[in-house]
Parts: C-alpha cells; structure tokens; sequence
C-alpha cells in the first residue's frame, strides 16, 4: 500500500510533532479536537506531540527543532500562513508534512482535497501518500529569501491584506477581507514593472500562483499545480479599483483569462520593480510580507509533502504526467 504507514513502518519512524496556531479562527475554541487528533494517531501508531507556535514568525524555528530531536512526521495545524511558517523550517529536510486546515479561506487544504473538518483530515493521515513538491521562493529588498507554496501576490490584493483587521479576522473570518476591499474600492491603484522571461510587463496586481484556488472560494491562476516546476502568473491592469469589479465577475465566470487588461503567463523566474515614489504591498499565502521591489525564483523538489491519493491522480492528469512519474514515486519519511 502506497501510504505514510508503510513508510512510517519501513523507516520506524514514529513520532510525530503537531505544530499548531492556538489563535487561528478554526482553532482557537477547538483544543479538545487537537487532544482528539493525538489520541487517534497514537491508536495508529504514531505518537503525536501538540507544540503551539509562540507567535507570528516563530514556527519555523519550532519545527526544526522538533526535527533535530528526531521528528519523523509534521502535521501543520492552522491557516496558510501558519503552514508557510512551517514549510520554511522544513525544507529539504527529507521530513514529511501533513496539514490540518485551521484557518479562514484554508487555499491549501481545499486545493489538495483534505477535509476542512479537523478530526475527518486526521483521520486521513495514515492513508496520505508523499510526493516532493517545489516552492517559490521570494526575495524582497535586503532580506533572506522566503518560501511560499500556494502564491505571492504584489498590488491590489496585498493592499487589501495591509488593510485587514486581525482582531476582525478572528472574530468574522472572510468577512475581514471584504471589509479591506470595500476600503480599497475608490482608492486609487499604480502600476509597477513585472519583468516575466526578459519581457517587462506592467500591472497593478501580480499574482504568482503554484495554486488554482484563490481565497477558499474562486479560481484565478487556472493552469496552476503543485505538481508543475513553475508558476501560473496572472497580471491585471489599471489604476481605478472599480475596474477590478469586471476582474471579478471574469474570475466569478472563469474567464478571467479572456478579458482586456488580464495577461497569464507561465514561469519560473519573476522580478517586480517597485512604483515610483509608491510603496507596493507583497502578500505571500495570505500573509503581509513587506514592500516592493521582489525577486520570486522557484526551487525545485523543496519539501516532501502528504496529500490524498485522489489529489494526487487528478493532478497528474491535469498536469499531463504519467503515473509514473515523479510526483507518484515513494519517499522517504526519515530526515535525509
């Protein structure tokens, strides 16, 4: 059986640490649930740990700790952004990542079909198979590179991040990104230079996708997968906020692709130049990251992820892989 049990058994690997945000929407009034979760993987064989991030910027150094102390398995408990925090401590490490989705639009888990339920997606865990997936990897202006593994955008929708209130977030959940929209509806936008492949383009929002899903609910970067080496680059033109309205009834009707001012590109290899006199907000995974200007590489067979057998079928399907290759093949689970 192609599953993390078989790994798990043929590496002996049984410890498992659970990294989870005790403040993110899904979890913050369901401890009970993560006690659960333990207890069920521990009638399976692994013995699972809870470990609560201890604040924003810290679970990445708290997993590669876990990992020097012979971790064997990550589950991520949390939004996106707690799970990027999580995959940049684990890159390259050869340990696989599991993820329970927490959060509020949850982009990851309903890409690769896990449960929203948080005890239906640990139950799934030992019947998750590994594949290796790449990560982009984002530079801002004097900083260490980032990783993300869903998107970076640039522009609009990081300006509406910016404009979130946390404490609303928590309490109304997507409500909290609507209500920055509405803010940023009669504000005016600027455009900045993406340079895509050598060519310079000019947009007033980026969006670098390795995701189709776009915000829990909507589909934007439509070719996307994390199967694929690449990005789907999607870049929207003009200055008045209003004209993102029509953006988002092409999005709503999935053509988006097919409208004036919307260019999608694919690549490896982006750079956006910062506006003239402007700062330019960058979001990566739904979380503020800084200013304009970025370099956003992708790096290749970065983190050893678990996902369902049914995502991983579809997307090879719609990636155009055969079976056999290497999205599908066994990995290991013990650190390399």
């Amino acid at each position: 059986m192609n599953s993390i049990m078989v790994q798990l058994r043929l590496s002996g690997a049984k410890r498992a640490a659970i990294i989870y945000n005790p403040i993110a929407r899904g979890l913050a009034r369901r401890k009970g649930s993560l006690h659960r979760i333990t207890a069920l993987l521990s009638e399976r064989g692994i013995q699972a740990s809870l470990v609560a991030t201890h604040g924003p910027g810290t679970a990445s150094e708290q997993v590669r700790r876990e990992i020097d102390l012979g971790c064997h398995l990550v589950v991520a408990a949390g939004g996106d952004g707690t799970i990027n925090e999580v995959a940049n401590g684990m890159l390259h490490s050869g340990v696989p990542l599991a993820i329970l989705p927490g959060g509020t639009a949850n982009v990851l888990a309903r890409e690769m079909q896990v449960p929203i339920h948080l005890e239906r997606a640990a139950a799934q865990i030992p019947s998750l198979e590994p594949f290796r997936v790449a990560v982009g990897a984002l530079r801002l202006r004097d900083s260490s590179p980032r990783c993300f593994l869903c998107m970076a955008g640039a522009g609009l929708d990081a300006e509406i991040v910016s404009r979130v209130d946390p404490a609303l977030k928590i309490r109304t959940g997507k409500l909290a990104y609507y209500a920055g929209g509405l803010l940023q509806v009669f504000r005016p936008l600027r455009e900045f230079e993406v340079t895509v492949d050598g060519k310079p383009y000019l947009a007033s929002f980026a969006l670098l996708s390795r995701v189709r899903n776009y915000g829990g609910d909507l589909e934007i970067a439509r070719g996307a997968s994390l199967l694929r080496d690449d990005f789907e680059v999607v870049l929207f033109r003009g200055t008045a906020s209003a004209r993102y309205l029509s953006y988002f009834l092409g999005v709503a009707l999935k053509r988006v692709h097919r409208m004036p001012g919307c260019t999608v590109l694919r690549a490896q290899s982006i750079v956006c130049e910062q506006a003239a006199g402007h700062a330019i907000f960058v979001q990566i995974d739904g979380e503020l990251a800084g200013t304009l200007p970025m370099s956003v590489d992708i790096l290749p067979d970065a983190l050893t992820m678990l996902a369902p057998a049914s995502y991983l079928a579809r997307e090879r399907v719609f990636a155009g892989l055969a079976a056999s290759e290497r999205p599908s093949r066994l990995v290991p689970v013990a650190p390399e």
